[in-house]
């Protein structure tokens, strides 16, 4: 599924796939897949580029043109996600 808003998004922030991949802590390649369409997004990445770019994850998936949030939550930064992928990934936390 081909996703332009993807690419619409990282323009409009003034910024690369390069730093947009770093951002999900994958390659320029694979983002570059995901604008294209020839990689499904993973629903974890959709999620930070949403809280990220400050919308809904359906705006991305072209399901409404509404950009704005229906919820007034903060925008992700990248110190957020840094904090976050962190925490998801150390092998030390304790899930429960």
């Amino acid at each position: 599924m081909y996703f332009p808003r993807l690419r619409d998004l990282r323009e409009d922030k003034d910024m690369n796939q390069t730093q947009i991949a770093k951002l999900l802590f994958t390659s320029q390649t694979v983002y570059s897949r995901y604008e294209r369409g020839v990689l499904t997004i993973p629903v974890e990445h959709l999620l930070i580029l949403a809280d990220f770019y400050g919308v809904s994850t359906d705006y991305i998936l072209g399901r409404t043109n509404n950009k704005k949030l229906t919820n007034k939550r903060p925008c992700l930064t990248k110190d957020r996600v840094l904090l976050i992928f962190g925490y998801i990934t150390s092998p030390q936390t304790c899930r429960g």
